[in-house]
């Protein structure tokens, strides 16, 4: 390739062009993670709910460990294509924080509750509905702002529902939460880079 000096005109484009095109890069992962996650939360808790019912046993509540491994390696999956595509920003920073917080204290709830002390049914949903719409508020992304809201009060209604039946209200919760505000990001991100 040659070196030659960009006028100011050329040096804008090719800044203008690289920034466009990390962003799209960036923007065409950023629904996965939720997809992964929401998919992979309303399977689980709708296989551990048929099992339940079938078994009637509690040792079924062990299959939430599948969790984790089936979601988790996706998210690394994509994360490793994106990181390769872009550099992160403060937004990108504080989201994933945001996310390692509630990850974190969801997990060691989760341990806990298998003693009993933890309605984790029910936390679990407030806890992610809060890191929904705290990404959303970081990010100014209106549709997780309002399906983190909207599962932060559904997760409530947990409380007052009694059975195996609060495992479908939980998978509902994460349907809510996750999956439709990732496909609504996930159809914007694709318009928006075929766009450019």
């Amino acid at each position: 390739m040659e070196d030659r000096k960009l006028n100011e005109k050329e040096s804008l484009e090719l800044i203008t062009r690289m920034i466009r095109e990390t962003q799209e890069n960036v923007a065409r992962y950023a629904a996965y993670p939720l997809l992964a996650w929401g998919y992979t939360t309303v399977i689980v808790a709708i296989v551990i709910w048929y099992a339940f019912l079938q078994t009637g046993s509690y040792k079924v509540n062990y299959l939430w460990f599948a969790l984790p491994a089936i979601a988790g390696p996706i998210t690394l999956y994509f994360a490793r294509k994106n990181g390769k595509r872009g550099v992160k920003n403060y937004i990108d920073r504080i989201t994933g924080q945001i996310w390692l917080v509630f990850g974190v204290v969801g997990w060691a709830l989760s341990l806990v509750a298998f003693d009993g002390k933890v309605d984790i049914l029910f936390i679990i949903p407030l806890l992610m509905g809060m890191a929904t719409t705290l990404s959303g508020c970081v990010s100014k992304y209106k549709p997780m702002v309002i399906a983190g809201s909207v599962s932060i009060a559904l997760s409530f209604s947990i409380l007052f529902i009694h059975g195996a039946d609060r495992l479908l209200a939980f998978a509902a919760i994460f349907v809510v939460m996750m999956i439709i505000p990732g496909h609504i990001l996930n159809k914007q991100m694709k318009q928006l880079c075929s766009k450019n």
